[in-house]
């Protein structure tokens, strides 16, 4: 894995853990999911920041492109990846889907937010490919 990342996208994570943080702050632990995607894609908005929601996966396999029905909670200026997860413990197969999800799109950077800790910073990653 190259852990190397344009300056823009590193600039661009450090805004997302920000908004995350402040969603965070106002909100606390205890919500769905859905619930802190919908406030981090309203905050990002208000930081000026193009944000699409339940963005679809693509699979190929063997030529042919299933609809499988994955999809990636947030891509942020059609450049990072976020994964909103509200969870007691975030599994490894979380960065693995991660990972993955960044290789079938062809982004580099993606971020997984649990917002099921105390404080946000804990349950932070930053995944490059």
């Amino acid at each position: 894995m190259n852990t190397h990342v344009s300056a823009s996208d590193d600039t661009l994570t450090r805004e997302i853990i920000g908004a995350a943080i402040e969603v965070h702050r106002a909100l606390g632990p205890g919500l769905f999911e859905s619930a802190y995607e919908s406030c981090l894609a309203h905050e990002l908005t208000l930081r000026g920041r193009t944000v699409a929601r339940q963005v679809a996966v693509p699979l190929r396999y063997k030529g042919v492109e299933l609809q499988v029905g994955y999809r990636i909670d947030l891509v942020v200026d059609g450049s990072v990846l976020v994964e909103v997860k509200a969870v007691e413990r975030l599994p490894p197969v979380i960065s693995a889907q991660v990972l993955t999800y960044l290789k079938l799109t062809g982004l580099r950077a993606g971020i997984i937010c649990n917002f099921h800790v105390e404080l946000l910073k804990d349950g932070v990653k930053r995944l490059v490919l």
